[in-house]
């Protein structure tokens, strides 16, 4: 057998990164050029601080959270960090204006991005989670756009025959970057994986996410396309030991072992289908492998919302262990399996089991292993049609919240729906992301903005807000990301995002027929007008969609709004969040009076920060029905949104068996939903737990103002599309 070096061509040579900024731009004199804030102006914010939300909640988000370490190597305040967002959205703005040769007015510049930083200041918008950790930093000038963007979506469907790689590789890219992908599974059926030949290749990683991503791409080919070369053969010598610094993207270095899981997972799955085709259910499967390795790595949670075929039995089963076993079997089922939860084990095996007949049992057993180990990587939803019986779709949400529901066809006939069917108007969508808010096509990406109505002091006030949300998110087309194919979908249809968040306190705050007449269907006329405006002079394509309501979650917990469409967990409640044990995080917290106690899950290297919590304006998602909460969602896609609404609706118990017939109601007037069913819980140190105002007002009225002066650790950075059901801080 003999032993070659491996030579394959790439998107991007590890060991040879472009700068993108100045390939696209050309050179620029940083020091000379870069459009900065007057300085005067900025002086008169030094050693204040905003309003954050949620008696100190928010302000520990922000700190642990976006707060980049500074060349100085001290943290960044508030002020530092919108003073990065603000001059680097401009720079941007400026360095597209040079290379196109058109105007470019300093002055005016200025003063709008002053009101920009005070329009930040006061919670009235502020960028993604993405773009307050990377705009403006030195790794978006040299990587590009990618990971200022929350998600994006690949179809396995686009030109899959000839590279069945690249599906694979674009959401192993992304997630590196902290991009949540979505994904379908209409590649089923059509990559027919070989036996590798007996030949040898030696392949040497480079200690990149390039490298890594590169990797996987030479390892599907060779059960593919290039199985002639033979077996790959890895060579991990020059990843970097766990624990080390990333420099640019932050973190530390998670070393070589996660990677080596990853490979051989894939290595076993495609050996096992030699002389087959992939199926939807080994599509999910491998894209949930690459989110597991991810997870494991430098970026700590993951993102991904696989799309299948409702009438796909094997894709909808792939996480409902119980599909195969009939009722009397689940007692000893669920006694079982929470028995191996108890002690820590989340594999089993059929010794475990005394009385379930082995041919049910088994396939049982390997779905819930295959949950446990993978497949929670991935929320899997279906492609729903106008017409279809929900019936089976509806007991299947019933009990455990999946899948989740997508009309494609409603999304590429329809803008915002009160403005009618309009065929084809965004005709190439295939998917969506992971939290469904926005329609997108094939290795496009999720350009998002997040406006909070209530902080406003009425309709105008948030009139003018929208001018600069809307800028910062068309500034963030401008600038290309290092994939080429989504660059191409980028510059056709300049797809962006504008989404509210506090809308339950806005309807509280102003009426619910105001917000939507004066706020949505005024805003979203006011937002193209905008769009006409700085379109025709920056000479780019006025944007395909322009508004979307994402689910939110740390973005807004700094502003103190409600994440998104939805209803908070209560009036009153306690907010816990996990911190390791070790964080210098936990000592400014105890010295400020919060309540801090060992995690009883992981009690030796984790604990738990109790914040108390109140809005006694809004009314808790337990009394807002099912139904109603369907109706907010309906009047936002048709006032609001062009793209889609993302809403997670709450059934109790007593409403779950209407599920179906909502959707049967509703279908016509939606572009993607979720269910999740209410959870009494009950479990030790829950991140909600109602309490009374008066143990708010007494745990509160202890604390003093937290002083994170000392903490100067890097922030962890914002991953995906920053959701209650996405993510869990």
């Amino acid at each position: 057998m003999s032993a070659t070096r491996l030579q394959e061509t790439i998107n991007t040579a590890p060991d040879d990164i472009p700068n993108i900024s100045t390939q696209y731009f050309g050179e620029m004199k940083q020091s000379k050029d870069y459009f900065r804030l007057d300085e005067e102006f900025i002086k008169g914010f030094e050693g204040k601080k905003p309003k954050f939300g949620f008696n100190g909640l928010g302000e520990f988000i922000f700190y642990r959270t976006y707060s980049r370490i500074k060349e100085n190597g001290e943290k960044e305040t508030f002020v530092d960090m919108a003073k990065r967002v603000v001059e680097g959205c401009y720079e941007i703005q400026r360095r597209h204006c040079k290379r196109l040769h058109i105007p470019w007015d300093y002055v005016k510049a200025q003063n709008s991005a002053k009101e920009m930083f005070l329009r930040m200041w006061e919670f009235k918008f502020l960028p993604p989670g993405r773009g307050l950790w990377m705009m403006g930093t030195k790794f978006m000038w040299e990587r590009g756009s990618a990971a200022l963007n929350n998600c994006g979506f690949v179809s396995t469907d686009d030109q899959i025959e000839s590279d069945p790689a690249e599906p694979f590789c674009f959401l192993m890219d992304m997630s590196m970057l902290g991009v949540g992908v979505g994904f379908d599974t209409k590649g089923a059926e059509k990559i027919y994986v070989d036996t590798p030949s007996e030949n040898e290749f030696i392949y040497t990683i480079q200690d990149s996410r390039e490298g890594w991503v590169d990797s996987l791409r030479v390892l599907i080919r060779s059960y593919t396309t290039h199985a002639k070369k033979g077996n790959i053969k890895f060579v991990y010598d020059e990843i970097r030991e766990a624990g080390e610094t990333i420099d640019g993207f932050g973190g530390k270095a998670s070393g070589a072992k996660i990677l080596i899981e990853l490979h051989d997972l894939v290595k076993s799955h495609l050996s096992k289908k030699a002389g087959k085709w992939l199926t939807s259910v080994d599509i999910t499967d491998i894209m949930n492998y690459i989110g597991r390795c991810v997870v494991a790595g430098n970026v700590r949670r993951t993102a991904e919302i696989a799309f299948g075929e409702a009438d796909d039995s094997n894709y909808c089963s792939m996480k409902n262990p119980t599909a195969t076993l009939i009722e009397k079997d689940l007692a000893e089922w669920h006694k079982v399996t929470s028995g191996l939860y108890a002690k820590g084990k989340s594999s089993a095996k059929i010794s475990d089991f005394e009385v379930i007949p082995l041919s049910r049992l088994e396939p049982a057993i390997n779905t819930w292993n295959s949950l446990n180990h993978h497949r929670w990587a991935s929320n899997n939803s279906i492609f729903a049609k106008i017409g279809m019986d929900y019936t089976k779709v509806g007991k299947q949400i019933a009990a455990n919240g999946e899948p989740g529901l997508m009309w494609l066809d409603n999304m590429r006939d329809f803008g915002r729906m009160i403005d009618g069917r309009q065929p084809g108007i965004d005709g190439r969508v295939k998917g969506g992301n992971p939290c469904l808010e926005q329609s997108l096509e094939s290795y496009e990406l999720c350009n998002l903005v997040e406006t909070f109505p209530d902080n406003h002091e009425d309709a105008d006030d948030y009139m003018r807000t929208l001018k600069f949300a809307y800028l910062y998110a068309k500034t963030v087309t401008l600038l290309p990301t290092h994939n080429l194919r989504t660059n191409q979908v980028t510059l056709r249809n300049r797809r962006i995002g504008l989404s509210q968040s506090g809308i339950v306190q806005a309807f509280a705050k102003f009426g619910r027929r105001v917000v939507l007449s004066d706020f949505c269907d005024a805003g979203y006329n006011e937002i193209r007008r905008w769009d006409d405006i700085y379109s025709e002079w920056l000479c780019v394509q006025r944007s395909i969609k322009v508004t979307s309501v994402k689910p939110s979650g740390t973005v807004s917990l700094v502003a103190g709004a409600t994440p998104g469409i939805h209803y908070p967990e209560a009036k009153t409640y306690w907010r816990r969040v996990r911190v390791s044990k070790d964080s210098v995080l936990v000592g400014i917290l105890k010295d400020a009076g919060f309540h801090i106690e060992p995690a009883s899950s992981d009690p030796d290297r984790t604990v738990v920060v109790k914040f108390a919590i109140s809005d006694e304006r809004v009314r808790p998602v337990e009394s807002a029905s099912v139904y109603e909460q369907m109706q907010n969602v309906v009047d936002y896609q048709k006032y609001w949104a062009d793209n889609q609404v993302s809403c997670t609706v709450k059934f109790q118990n007593k409403e779950k068996n209407e599920i179906s017939h909502i959707l049967e109601i509703y279908e016509d007037q939606l572009k993607g939903i979720s269910f999740l069913p209410h959870s009494d819980h009950g479990y030790d140190q829950a991140p909600y737990e109602k309490c009374t105002i008066e143990e708010v007002n007494d745990y509160n009225s202890k604390l003093k103002n937290a002083d994170y002066s000392t903490y100067i650790n890097e922030a962890i950075g914002s991953h995906y599309c920053d959701s209650d059901k996405c993510t869990i801080i």
